[in-house]
C-alpha cells in the first residue's frame, strides 16, 4: 500500500541491551542500580522545602533521603528526553490523551483513563516506596 508509513519503533533487542548495558554502568560507577521512585519524593520535598524549608529538614525521611538534585533525578529527566529523541527519530511520536488499546477495551473517555493512570501510578509508587526503592 502506497502512502502507508507506519511508525517503526527501535528494534527491542537493541533496547534491551542497551538499557542492560547502562545498569550495569550505572552499579559499576556509583554503585547503585537504576531507579526513579526516590527521585519522584526527593522532588516533592524539594518542591515543598521553597515553601516550609524548617519542616522538610525536620522530617525524618528527608533527612534519609534529602531532596537534591543528583544523577539519579538527571537520570529521570534523561528518560523523559530520551524517549522523545527516540520516539522522534523513528516518527512514532504523537500526541494522544487514551491509548488506542485502552480506547477499544474501555471507551474513549479521557476521565475514566486519568482516574485509572492515577489510581494505578500510586500504587506502583506506595509499592516501590515500601520496598525502599
Amino acid at each position: 500500500m502506497e502512502g502507508n508509513h507506519e511508525p517503526k519503533g527501535w528494534n527491542p533487542y537493541i533496547a534491551g541491551i542497551l538499557t542492560g548495558l547502562l545498569l550495569i554502568f550505572s552499579v559499576w560507577f556509583t554503585g547503585k542500580y537504576v531507579g526513579a521512585s526516590t527521585t519522584f519524593v526527593r522532588s516533592a520535598g524539594f518542591i515543598e522545602k521553597e515553601f516550609n524549608a524548617e519542616r522538610v529538614s525536620k522530617m525524618e525521611y528527608f533527612i534519609k533521603e534529602m531532596p537534591k538534585i543528583d544523577w539519579q533525578w538527571m537520570f529521570v529527566v534523561g528518560i523523559f528526553f530520551g524517549s522523545l529523541a527516540a520516539s522522534t527519530t523513528s516518527k512514532s511520536f504523537r500526541w494522544q490523551a487514551v491509548p488506542t488499546t485502552w480506547e477499544s477495551r474501555f471507551g474513549p473517555g479521557r476521565t475514566k483513563r486519568a482516574i485509572t493512570a492515577f489510581i494505578g501510578g500510586g500504587i506502583a509508587m506506595f509499592g516501590a516506596r515500601l520496598a525502599d526503592g
